[in-house]
């Protein structure tokens, strides 16, 4: 759920703010009732470990057949005149 906090109060409190943003949370920066800016995380970057068991666990799901060395071959000719 995103929280609402006022100017005054987020500048006071940045620090814990970010620590809550860090974890997934959200905040609605406002002016009096006025919403004037949002407080989100950047999306998170995937570390090099993290993407290699994705491609691993892709691989093993059966979900990508082999490639054949003649279908290699065939692209490897794919709009190219003899």
């Amino acid at each position: 759920m995103t929280k609402h906090v006022k100017i005054a109060e987020a500048k006071t409190h940045l620090s814990a703010l970010l620590v809550e943003v860090e974890k997934g949370g959200e905040f609605i920066i406002t002016r009096g009732n006025q919403p004037v800016a949002r407080l989100v995380p950047v999306a998170p970057k995937a570390n090099a470990q993290s993407v290699f068991d994705a491609m691993i666990a892709l691989r093993d799901s059966g979900a990508i057949k082999p490639v054949t060395q003649e279908e290699i071959a065939a692209w490897k000719h794919e709009g190219h005149r003899y």
